[in-house]
């Protein structure tokens, strides 16, 4: 089988199975037509889940954060002593769909966490800017397999950081529901596919604490992104100052080369990299309360955030949680 077959039947098996493929990930287009749109209507009528955390959650759009998507515990009065943690995400395909992990987020903010997407509610129940029925066309390929005209992302690196901003500044806005509960000091930034990279651009900001990357990695020292305005060099990961979790599908994941690369090249920092086998690129967002990769992001958020010595145990150790799960390979440097 030919390189070209090799990549379009990985992409393929990828967009059938879940969340609209990563433009920047894929050797090819998109799925045609009519299987995107299935595949949307089917993920659309997924109803929202308050999550298996103690604090049930909902989404909101907030009119002080434009262009964004907020979870959160539904009752912040119940929150008590509990402060929230910060979680910043980029979606796949650095698309402006807010909701598109919307049961992975879900499940976070049910932990106690202010989940941030960057976007609208484009989908599932809720949506306030419906997607057309019909999705656009994907773009031709170019000789070689990648796309010859990608439109430029609808979202940025950028947006990221303005989440993180207007997180801190409601925490110190005594007229805002958030008054002195968010705690500045438990930031996160994450994302999957494209928006991996989205939080790989912004990790240096000193005020972000960890760092989760999904079904995700930089290209390749030499080979050229396919998305317009983004092309992050490995040289980026020499300036990671955090912990970082990198999570993928297993070697179907077309983001496998690029995210075990990065973990190869990491050594400044702590690194996990757990891989869902035979997942692919697609992951778990879709699965109840975001599936197994929700699970592990919510303990590692819980060990690096709040020093939870029991989520620990979900990473630490010959004979960690992850360690002995057959549904996961992991490897790690600087984790004992």
């Amino acid at each position: 089988m030919s390189t070209g077959n090799t990549w379009r039947n990985l992409a393929w098996k990828a967009v059938v199975m879940s969340l609209p493929l990563c433009a920047a990930m894929a050797a090819d287009p998109p799925a045609p037509t009519d299987a995107r749109a299935e595949m949307f209507a089917r993920q659309a009528a997924i109803p929202d889940t308050p999550g298996s955390g103690k604090f049930p959650a909902m989404k909101e759009e907030v009119a002080s954060l434009p262009d964004h998507v907020v979870y959160r515990p539904a009752q912040l009065d119940k929150l008590g002593s509990t402060k929230l943690g910060l979680y910043v995400f980029g979606n796949g395909g650095c698309s402006n769909d807010g909701a598109s992990a919307r049961l992975h987020l879900l499940e976070v903010a049910s932990h106690g966490y202010l989940a941030i997407a960057s976007g609208r509610l484009r989908s599932g129940p809720g949506a306030t800017v419906p997607r057309p029925a019909t999705p656009p066309p994907a773009p031709a390929p170019a000789p070689g397999g990648v796309p010859a005209s990608l439109p430029p992302p609808a979202t940025s690196s950028a947006d990221l950081t303005v989440a993180i901003d207007w997180a801190l500044k409601q925490n110190d806005d005594p007229k805002s529901p958030y008054h002195n509960r968010i705690d500045p000091k438990a930031v996160a930034v994450s994302g999957y596919s494209c928006g991996g990279l989205q939080a790989l651009e912004i990790a240096k900001d000193a005020r972000i604490k960890t760092l989760v990357i999904m079904n995700s990695g930089i290209f390749s020292s030499g080979t050229v992104s396919a998305i317009p305005g983004m092309n992050p060099q490995k040289s980026l990961l020499e300036t990671l100052h955090t912990p970082t979790l990198y999570i993928l599908g297993g070697e179907t994941d077309i983001a496998y080369p690029n995210g075990t690369d990065d973990f190869k090249r990491i050594d400044k920092v702590p690194v996990f990299l757990g891989n869902v086998l035979k997942v692919g690129h697609g992951g778990t967002y879709w699965e109840p309360n975001g599936g197994k990769a929700a699970a592990a992001v919510v303990a590692w958020l819980d060990w690096q955030l709040r020093n939870d010595r029991k989520a620990a145990k979900t990473f630490v150790g010959k004979d960690c949680g992850l360690c002995t799960d057959s549904a996961w390979s992991v490897e790690k440097k600087k984790i004992s």
